[in-house]
C-alpha cells in the first residue's frame, strides 16, 4: 500500500538541491525538507507512536508544516491538520474527537507535545493518511478519513488534467487544513516544483508575488478573485499587467459566469481552471478547463479520471436530462469514512455513490450544472461553515437566550454570515462582547460578519425556527435601505 511520505521522499531524491518551498522565514531545498521529515519520523517513533495513530499537526502555511505532515506519515501516523493559531478550545475539541496523544509543536526542531494516553484502535484508520475536519450539517465538525492510496490516486488523476512539472512554480495562500490547499502543496512537491506559501491572503501582496516570482500556478477561491476586482485600478493595474501567471486554479464555491468574464477581461493571458470537488472524494472531481469555458460556461465541466456520477432523486433513482436532483459521485478515491461515525458514513452513500448534498442537473451535452444546495451550509470565501455550529456556540453565552445564523449573498465573499441574537431577560450584551466571546471558541473563518438583535427568532408555518426567513429579512432590510 502506498505511503505518501515514502512516495514523496523517493521523489525528493531527484531534486535534492532544488528549492522546494519558501515562506516569510526563508527557503528550504528538497534535501532540507527530507531531512526534517526523517528527523521527525525518528522523534515520533522514539516517543512510541503506534501504527495508524492520529497525530495533531498545527499548521500556518509555513515550510515546516510540510515536514510535519511528511514525518508523521513516515512514522506510520495519521495527520490531523489544524490551524496553528486556533483557539485552545478548538484544539481541545480536536484532541477529544481524535483521541490524539501527540501534537507536533515544531517539526523543524522535532518538538512534540504529549497530550494523553494511547488512543483505542480504529479499523477505519488502517492505511489512513489524514483526517480532515470539515463542517457538517449536524452542527459538529466531521473527521473525514482519507487513505494514502486514495489520496495518491487522486493526485495522479489531478496531474493528468493539469500536468505539473519541475518548472511549476505555485503560490499557495489556501490553508493546508483544507483538502484543496493540501493537494496543491503535495502535487507541487511530487513533481519537483517550487512553492511560495503565505499564511494569509492579501490581494496586493499576491499580485506582487505573481509579478515578481513569475508564478505559473496559483490556487485561489472565487472570493479572493473578487477582491482583485475590487482593488483600486490605479493600485492594481501595474501589478496585473506585470503578472505572468499561466494558470489560476479555483474552486470551493461556485465560480459564476460574471466573475469568469470579468477576470478574463482583467487578465486575458491567464488560463482559469474551475474545479469542483469534495473533501470526502479527495477533491477535484470535475474540471472546467480554460479552453472549454466558452462552450460549457455555467457548468462544472467534465469528470476527472476515475469519477462516475449520476443525478438522482431522494430514492436513488437516476433522473432524466434537465431534471434537478442530487449530484452523486462514485470513485475509487473515496474516504474511508467519518471518524467514529459509522451511521453518518453509511447514510452518506446510496448504492455506492457518495451523496454530495448539491442539487444539479445534466444538460443535453452531458455537462452538469449546479442548482443549489440540499444541506444547510454557508459557503464564505470557499470555506463551508455549519450555521448550526455557530448557533450552538452563541447560545452558550450566559446572556443569550437564542441565536440563529444564516448565509446572505455577498459580491465579494460569496456569502456573509449574519447572526440574530435574542438576549435573556434583563441581560446586557452587545456586539463587541459577542465578538470577543466567539473569538475564543471557534476558528476565525467561522466568525459572523454581522450581528442583529431581536426579541424572537423567525419561524415557519409549522412553528419551527426558519433560517431562510432570517435570510429573507436581511435581504429585505437591505433592499428597503437602498430604496
Amino acid at each position: 500500500m502506498s505511503n505518501l511520505g515514502s512516495l514523496l521522499l523517493k521523489r525528493f531524491a531527484a531534486f535534492a538541491d532544488t528549492p522546494a518551498l519558501n515562506d516569510s522565514g526563508g527557503s528550504w531545498r528538497y534535501r532540507q525538507l527530507a531531512d526534517a521529515a526523517i528527523a521527525l519520523e525518528r522523534a515520533l517513533c522514539g516517543a512510541g507512536l503506534a501504527p495508524h495513530e492520529p497525530v495533531i499537526v498545527p499548521v500556518a502555511n509555513e515550510v515546516r508544516d510540510s515536514a510535519a505532515l511528511i514525518g508523521t506519515w513516515l512514522a506510520g501516523g495519521v495527520a490531523v491538520p489544524v490551524a496553528r493559531h486556533a483557539p485552545v478550545t478548538v484544539i481541545d475539541a480536536v484532541r477529544a474527537a481524535t483521541s490524539a496523544r501527540f501534537c507536533v509543536t515544531n517539526a523543524a526542531d522535532q518538538l512534540l507535545t504529549k497530550l494523553g494516553s494511547r488512543p483505542p484502535y480504529r479499523s477505519l484508520l488502517e492505511g489512513a493518511a489524514i483526517i480532515v475536519l470539515t463542517s457538517g450539517s449536524t452542527g459538529r465538525p466531521k473527521g473525514v478519513v482519507l487513505s494514502h492510496s486514495a489520496f495518491a490516486g487522486k493526485l495522479e488523476a489531478i496531474d493528468s488534467m493539469l500536468g505539473f512539472t519541475p518548472r511549476t512554480r505555485t503560490l499557495l495562500v489556501l490553508q493546508i487544513t483544507f483538502v484543496f490547499g493540501i493537494w496543491v502543496l503535495l502535487l507541487t512537491l511530487l513533481k519537483g516544483g517550487t512553492g511560495w506559501m503565505y499564511s494569509r491572503f492579501d490581494a496586493v501582496e499576491v499580485l506582487t508575488t505573481l509579478r515578481d516570482r513569475r508564478i505559473s500556478d496559483v490556487a485561489l477561491v472565487p472570493t479572493m478573485l473578487r477582491k482583485f476586482l475590487s482593488l483600486d485600478e490605479a493600485l492594481s493595474r501595474p501589478l496585473i499587467d506585470g503578472a505572468a501567471t499561466e494558470r489560476i486554479l479555483t474552486g470551493g464555491e461556485p465560480f459564476g459566469r460574471e466573475l469568469s468574464w470579468q477576470l478574463q477581461k482583467l487578465m486575458p493571458n491567464t488560463h482559469v481552471v474551475d474545479i469542483y470537488g469534495l473533501t470526502e472524494t479527495c477533491s477535484s472531481d470535475f474540471f472546467l478547463l480554460a479552453h472549454e469555458r466558452e462552450q460549457f460556461a455555467g457548468t462544472i465541466g467534465r469528470p476527472a479520471p476515475g469519477v462516475q456520477f449520476r443525478i438522482a432523486d431522494d430514492q436513488g433513482r437516476e433522473l432524466p436530462v434537465a431534471t434537478t436532483g442530487e449530484l452523486q459521485i462514485r470513485t475509487p478515491f473515496i474516504m474511508n469514512g467519518y471518524l467514529d461515525e459509522s451511521e453518518m458514513t453509511r447514510s452518506a452513500f446510496a448504492d455506492g455513490f457518495f451523496r454530495t448534498g448539491d442539487l444539479a442537473r445534466r444538460r443535453e451535452d452531458g455537462r452538469v450544472e449546479l442548482a443549489g444546495r440540499i444541506k444547510e451550509l454557508i459557503i464564505r470565501g470557499g470555506a463551508k461553515i455549519s450555521p448550526l455550529e455557530l448557533d450552538h456556540v452563541l447560545v452558550q453565552h450566559p446572556a443569550v437566550a437564542a441565536a440563529l445564523t444564516t448565509g446572505v449573498p455577498d459580491s465579494i465573499a460569496g456569502e456573509r454570515i449574519h447572526a440574530l441574537v435574542v438576549p435573556r431577560a434583563n441581560a446586557s450584551i452587545d456586539e463587541k462582547g459577542l465578538r470577543e466571546w466567539i473569538a475564543k471558541r471557534i476558528e476565525r473563518y467561522k466568525w459572523p460578519d454581522v450581528y442583529h438583535f431581536g426579541l424572537e427568532l423567525p419561524t415557519g408555518r409549522t412553528g419551527k425556527v426558519d433560517r431562510n426567513a432570517l435570510r429573507d429579512q436581511v435581504l429585505q432590510a437591505a433592499a428597503d435601505a437602498g430604496a
